[in-house]
């Protein structure tokens, strides 16, 4: 039987930060003018130039090792049902065969990261992998 290359609270804590990353907006009103009372709060719910949080997930995530990152695709596909836990060793092969460029870039590309990671680590966590 497949292992993960991870436990699973180091997911959920990843997931954890990708849901705070892709909760945000890109900063698209520059005067929000009304009252100055309530505009701290919309700010912190759009990334500015230093918002560290999508930074950090991205050098967290490259700095994975191979098996890692690999295994953290497979876990999105997983979750997005585009394999299943029992394909795992294949859907590993897969990710690593299809690796080009940042799995960063690739993961924070994709709206519901968080979700698919979850549904993912649920279900090979079902299967009977930890």
């Amino acid at each position: 039987m497949a292992a993960l290359p991870f436990d699973s609270t180091e997911i959920e804590a990843l997931v954890l930060r990708f849901n705070a990353v892709m909760a945000k907006e890109g900063m698209d009103i520059s005067d929000p003018g009304g009252n100055a009372s309530d505009d701290e709060t919309a700010a912190t719910l759009q990334e500015t130039g230093g918002d560290l949080s999508r930074d950090e997930i991205t050098q967290e995530i490259e700095s994975m090792n191979d098996d890692q990152q690999d295994g953290l695709v497979a876990l999105f596909w997983i979750g997005r049902g585009d394999a299943d836990p029992e394909q795992w060793d294949q859907t590993t092969a897969l990710a690593r065969q299809q690796h080009e460029g940042l799995v960063s870039r690739y993961l924070l590309g994709q709206p519901e990261v968080g979700e698919f990671l979850t549904e993912g680590l649920e279900k090979m966590l079902e299967y009977g992998v930890d």
